[in-house]
């Protein structure tokens, strides 16, 4: 494929290969030959194995577990593009890791998602493609152009089926209030009310839920949220909607699957019925229980990146999704 003059190429770090793979397929093109390895002590070595003078380079890495030593990859992959002569780096981050940390809750903290931002950019970046940042205006963090994709659009239909013809038996559960309009973009084609969570957090990864704003008794919910991590928050939720709400069925979606320890017997012993999750961080299978669903983002992705490829605007790809 060559536009403008410059073609296009698509390379992996260790974080997501399957992914990366996935995405050019769906472009029709082959995966960039790149040998990513580490030294005895640690330290990461780039080979790029083909020419990238004048190329469109897209760089597909998330930020997840091992986060470091991804996020390392990333910006040492980005290096060596530059050093090669690439025409346009564009940092493609399915999970952007550190985005949590994106204020100062308390004195004397650092706003880690920022300068996760900075080291983006001073490494040679372009452009970042990412999907469903913890916050949105974290896309104002960066210097460079950022096309922010949101999971929704993929997660809703997935339930369209369900929900269709029994719209007054369900409701859509947002886990606290900074996920409110996430849900309302969620219930935009279902056409189902929506529900609150009220809740308290103690400290980190340790939720309270002290309220549930909504009525959802002798209903079906779906909670919706952007990840899910120790899923302490989600099963919290869900235990309060059954015994606080009176809620008959528990199924929840969520774009990110970190499902750090001790999440996954969390979810196995809770009264979720079924997980959904997007493939942006690949799911070892000894975290493959039958409650978990995944579905490819990959045809998203990739879409997004010959629109970017082409100078064509993004956002048309919502309103085709939606």
């Amino acid at each position: 494929m060559n536009l403008h003059g410059k073609d296009i190429k698509i390379f992996a770090g260790n974080a997501c290969p399957k992914e990366a793979a996935d995405i050019a397929k769906n472009i029709g093109i082959p995966l960039g030959q790149c040998t990513v390895r580490h030294f005895a002590d640690g330290e990461i070595s780039v080979s790029l194995e083909e020419s990238v003078r004048g190329s469109d380079v897209f760089v597909v890495q998330s930020t997840c577990n091992p986060v470091n030593d991804n996020l390392m990859e990333l910006l040492i992959m980005i290096d060596a593009l530059k050093r090669a002569s690439a025409g346009r780096i564009n940092a493609v981050v399915p999970y952007f890791g550190y985005a949590r940390q994106d204020r100062k809750a308390r004195p004397r903290e650092p706003i880690s998602a920022k300068l996760v931002a900075n080291m983006i950019t001073a490494a040679g970046a372009d452009r970042v493609l990412t999907m469903d940042l913890h916050a949105a205006q974290i896309q104002g963090f960066f210097d460079i152009p950022v096309d922010h994709l949101l999971g929704v659009p993929i997660l809703s239909p997935y339930f369209q089926p369900l929900v269709h013809g029994h719209e007054d038996e369900y409701v859509a559960v947002s886990p606290d209030f900074g996920s409110v309009t996430r849900a309302r973009k969620f219930v935009e084609k279902l056409d189902i009310p929506i529900a609150i969570i009220d809740k308290r957090r103690p400290k980190a990864n340790v939720s309270e839920v002290m309220n549930i704003i909504g009525d959802v008794r002798g209903k079906k919910c779906i909670i919706v949220d952007d990840m899910v991590d120790t899923a302490g928050t989600l099963c919290h939720a869900a235990e309060a909607l059954v015994k606080i709400g009176g809620a008959t069925k528990i199924v929840a979606c969520a774009t990110h699957a970190v499902l750090s320890d001790p999440a996954i017997e969390r979810l196995q012993d809770s009264c979720i019925d079924e997980l959904v999750f997007l493939d942006t961080i690949p799911l070892p299978p000894e975290k493959r229980i039958d409650k978990i669903t995944i579905l490819p983002v990959a045809p998203i992705f990739a879409e997004a990146i010959e629109r970017i490829y082409g100078e064509r605007p993004v956002s048309p790809l919502f309103e085709k999704l939606q």
